[in-house]
């Protein structure tokens, strides 16, 4: 088999690790126990070492399609052949709130008219194929085994038709055929950390796993609010930030996937199954705007926590990142016995921008809790003494140069954006003492905010460029700043703003597509280029509809829609030629759709109608 394209794939998971599932039937990226756990299946990362769980047709000549049941996370890929069609019907039963180390892994075959005949191919690579495995074959199925960790394929079928399936260990792999005739329900389990021997699973428990797990996720959909004009679309952005969130500690991770490429066959491969301050904050404000308030709940203690267990130091009472469980050993490293995808390497496991200094984090870590406040969820005693900590810290250190919000590994400068969100700290902490009578150096925060905001009028404006600068002293443009009217910085008709964008229209806007910045005016350590950044093409819709320019706002985000893949998702970044680049799917870029469509949605509604 060969890799399939990243944007070739649907997402699957149980609220504590997910998988990719190729339009080809295969599992090619599938982590255990956690998001962040070394891999069990990663040929999307390796075809011939990474390991997979294949299921396709056992004859070529097929064409395949795939889809969500609608209002779920249960991904459905179609075979259509001369002799029948043929589904795979993958999903994972959501885990309990408690962190644990067993998960299914669900894969129903259904032939729904004529006859189909499949191959499967269960090889399993633990520790990103760096372990060794046993596997033993039995009457009920299989057991793959490496140390103290094992995975237990179960199968389904009923007692009279051992015929359907012929098994076989092949090395250390599994290979099976089944043949099913219209009407037939058969299909594998794989189970991590199961509590007792490979089982036969009847079809009508199979079938009610399915429904329950069904109905799981429609009852979840039902709660949001959104009636706008794209509530499927919005919905399946919420679906995925749902699947990228780890329930035990609230915890979102920035995508399921490590190493996928910005540049095909460049060295811009990082691991992003971690969670960022960043885009925790942001998914308060989204899921609230969506009607998810549990979520945005648990996201906001989840932050706090963070907030709260830190002793302040020179590089900050937070740190840039964290593990699904809150801790902070991120201690990057490559994976060198793998090719990359498409052949980029390195492939990194790890991250090691984790301690690296971003100021832009407070900004938005208490525009979250100040948004979450005015929705009713109000910070107790010890979390106001956490805000109060981290902003008397930010009073002493927010005129020191960062690495900023794109992670740069080219050194630390003044980045006009970290000064922006540093002034956005400030006045959310403000706003939540006056409001709430909270103790606190309101008195030094408020100069502090003012010096920002003169500072950032002074030194983040170029009069050459009729635009706000990337960093002090530079001529070079930054898409982050899109966020400068929307957080209240600037009013969006301001001339200083209208001409800032009209610059980033120059420069950075292709199409309905937005570059973060151009590397080689602003070298940032690392070789190389990328595509455009998806989330800044979100965030540029969202600065024209709050600039009145509907008709543009509307058409930027109708042609980014057509970017997303067959079933609604996003990656990191999107090529020249259009295709997904990046970790995928990412969960910023959904946030950015979400609140760009709300945004959007709102300024359309408010418009006077057309004469």
């Amino acid at each position: 088999m060969t890799e399939a394209a990243i944007a070739e794939h649907g997402l699957i998971g149980d609220l504590q690790t997910a998988a990719l599932v190729s339009t080809d039937g295969a599992i090619d990226w599938f982590c255990l126990p956690r998001f962040d756990s070394p891999s069990m299946f990663g040929a999307l990362l390796d075809d011939e070492r990474g390991g997979r769980f294949a299921i396709r047709p056992a004859r070529g000549g097929y064409e395949s399609k795939q889809m969500y049941i609608p209002d779920t996370a249960v991904l459905v890929t179609r075979f259509i052949t001369e002799a029948g069609v043929g589904e795979v019907v993958d999903f994972m039963p959501p885990s309990p709130p408690e962190a644990t180390g067993n998960h299914r892994l669900v894969r129903m075959l259904r032939c729904v008219r004529g006859r189909m005949s499949f191959t499967i191919e269960v090889a399993p690579r633990f520790d990103y194929g760096r372990a060794e495995h046993r596997t033993e074959l039995t009457e009920q199925g299989a057991v793959f085994t490496s140390g103290a960790l094992s995975l237990t394929l179960h199968s389904v079928r009923e007692p009279d038709d051992e015929r359907l399936a012929k098994a076989r260990v092949d090395g250390n792999d599994l290979r099976m055929s089944v043949d099913l005739a219209e009407g037939d329900v058969r299909g594998l389990v794989l189970e991590s950390a199961a509590a007792g021997p490979p089982r036969e699973i009847r079809v009508a428990e199979f079938r009610r796993q399915f429904d329950e797990t069904v109905a799981w996720w429609r009852a979840w959909v039902a709660k949001s609010t959104y009636t706008g004009r794209w509530r499927e679309t919005l919905h399946r952005s919420a679906i995925t930030l749902k699947l990228m969130t780890y329930a035990p500690s609230g915890g979102i991770v920035a995508a399921p996937t490590a190493g996928l490429p910005e540049q095909i066959g460049g060295e811009r491969n990082w691991d992003y199954r971690y969670t960022w301050v960043r885009d925790a904050s942001f998914s308060v404000y989204s899921l609230l705007r969506l009607g998810f308030t549990d979520e945005a709940k648990q996201f906001a203690g989840w932050l706090g926590k963070r907030m709260a267990e830190h002793v302040s130091s020179e590089d900050g009472p937070l740190n840039i990142m964290y593990r699904v469980d809150g801790s902070a050993d991120l201690k990057e490293e490559t994976v060198d016995h793998w090719s990359g995808y498409r052949g980029s390497r390195p492939v990194r496991i790890g991250n090691g921008a984790a301690g690296q200094l971003q100021l832009d984090i407070y900004g938005e870590a208490l525009d979250s809790i100040y948004f979450a406040d005015r929705r009713g969820f109000q910070l107790g005693h010890r979390g106001w003494q956490a805000v109060r900590g981290l902003l008397d810290w930010l009073a002493d250190h927010w005129d020191t140069p960062e690495e900023g919000i794109w992670e740069t590994r080219g050194g630390r400068k003044a980045f006009t954006y970290g000064r922006l969100m540093c002034w956005v700290a400030f006045d959310r902490g403000i706003r939540l003492a006056t409001t709430h009578g909270r103790p606190g150096a309101v008195g030094r925060w408020t100069e502090a905010r003012d010096a920002i905001y003169g500072q950032v009028m002074d030194s983040g404006w170029s009069e050459q460029r009729g635009a706000f600068v990337q960093q002090y002293g530079s001529e070079v443009l930054d898409s982050s700043l899109l966020r400068m009217a929307s957080v209240g910085f600037i009013a969006p008709q301001d001339p200083m703003w209208v001409s800032t964008v009209a610059a980033m229209e120059r420069e950075l806007v292709t199409d309905s597509l937005v570059y973060r910045y151009d590397p080689a005016a602003s070298p940032d350590g690392l070789k190389g280029n990328e595509g455009t950044f998806s989330l800044c093409s979100f965030m540029y819709v969202d600065a024209l509809a709050r600039m009145g320019r509907l008709d543009d706002a509307r058409l930027a985000f109708e042609k980014m829609l057509t970017y997303g893949n067959h079933v609604g998702l996003f990656s990191e970044e999107i090529a020249l030629t259009g295709e997904q680049i990046g970790n995928f799917p990412q969960a910023f870029t959904h946030l950015a759709l979400i609140d760009a469509a709300i945004t959007l949605d709102a300024a359309l509604d408010a418009a006077p109608a057309p004469l």
